[in-house]
């Protein structure tokens, strides 16, 4: 019943990506116990950046009380002169 919660920056993701594909996708002992949120923060530059969207996506649909998925995107505003 303990909750997870997991932040990952950039590339910093991957090891988070396994863990969750255990947690949620696979049969474990480990997905069958767990009984907690686990919680990922993504923070990325840009949209083009985004790694594994589609497999966060999927576990929360699955997983819509298990698993929550925040993004922050760095760069994609502009300021009053159209620069970053």
């Amino acid at each position: 019943s303990t909750d997870v919660i997991m932040v990952g920056t950039g590339t910093g993701i991957a090891p988070y990506r396994g863990f969750i594909r255990r947690l949620f996708l696979e049969d474990t002992a480990a997905s069958r116990a767990f009984t907690g949120t686990a919680w990922l923060f993504l923070g990325v530059a840009n949209r083009d950046a985004i790694l594994y969207h589609e497999d966060w996506m999927k576990v929360l649909r699955r997983f819509p009380f298990n698993f929550r998925y925040d993004l922050a995107l760095s760069r994609e505003q502009k300021n009053k002169s159209g620069g970053k």
